[in-house]
């Protein structure tokens, strides 16, 4: 299936144009009508300005001035995003769609997202965590439905998918990311499987060698080779496919994502967590 209905979240934040920009040339080279969507909501600072000046027993007038000053402030910010949203479509021959919605953003981008192939957002939408213990970008990974694709709140990155490392354990969930993503694969100018401790998982779960991954890409047109590292401690290796992503110039990692949504529990797979929390690279994920 190929890409054509692509979904970026951006916000108030300054790196909200780099995330634009970026979901805008992979757009450009799948051919891809691209949507940004804006939801009109209060980032965490201006939900601590507008508590304080409601709590701190304030005039009516002060506290109608914060208000006045935050809605001025997301009124600009959507005016600068719908003004780079402009500037894309002729600098990328794109056909791009503006959205500017009121709304709760942890409800509004999943509906959103539901009708895209893939939804682009940042790391950090939300440093603070919802009421089902998850952050933002947890959440939605859980709930849209749809492959995701983080990018690392630090960092510069020109390009999105053109050097893919498919980080591949034979799992359930490896395997559907693989698949969400095969239409970036086969698309992609190089594409690497990194398996670590692949015979971790061929003893504990009878697992076919990772070379079969290799040749099941070849077989969807992509240029592969694979990777194996062994004796990597659970808790590196986040860190080590980081590390071989790097090593090897990809701009985008797949992995698989372990959680628990229905439950709402703290709880999620150790390496999705460390990837989460301390990317460097963009990940695509899907569960």
């Amino acid at each position: 299936m190929a890409l054509k209905d692509l979904l970026v979240y951006v916000d108030q934040s300054e790196r909200a144009s780099e995330r634009l920009r970026l979901a805008a040339d992979l757009a450009c080279r799948h051919m891809s009508r691209l949507t940004a969507l804006y939801v009109r909501e209060l980032n965490p600072a201006q939900r601590h300005a507008q508590s304080i000046a409601e709590l701190g027993q304030g005039s009516s007038e002060a506290i109608t001035r914060t208000n006045r000053h935050i809605r001025k402030s997301m009124d600009a910010a959507a005016e600068r995003l719908r003004s780079a949203v402009e500037e894309l479509k002729p600098e990328f021959g794109l056909e791009v769609e503006w959205r500017c919605v009121d709304g709760v953003g942890s409800i509004v981008v999943p509906q959103h997202a539901r009708f895209a192939d893939l939804c682009v957002l940042s790391q950090d939408v939300s440093a603070a965590a919802t009421d089902t213990g998850y952050t933002f970008s947890e959440q939605l990974l859980f709930v849209t439905g749809r492959p995701v694709v983080f990018i690392p709140a630090n960092g510069s990155f020109d390009t999105l998918g053109r050097h893919i490392l498919v980080a591949w354990n034979s799992s359930r969930a490896s395997t559907r990311a693989v698949n969400d993503a095969l239409p970036l694969i086969e698309r992609a100018e190089q594409v690497t499987v990194l398996a670590v401790n692949p015979g971790e998982f061929a003893e504990r779960y009878g697992a076919l060698p990772p070379e079969q991954m290799v040749e099941h890409l070849r077989r969807h047109g992509a240029s592969v080779e694979g990777i194996w590292l062994n004796n990597i401690p659970a808790g590196s290796i986040a860190d080590a496919v980081q590390a071989e992503a790097h090593e090897v110039g990809a701009d985008l990692i797949v992995a698989g994502a372990f959680g628990h949504p229905r439950l709402w529990e703290k709880m999620m797979g150790g390496v999705t967590r460390d990837l989460l929390a301390r990317m460097n690279l963009p990940v695509l994920m899907s569960y």
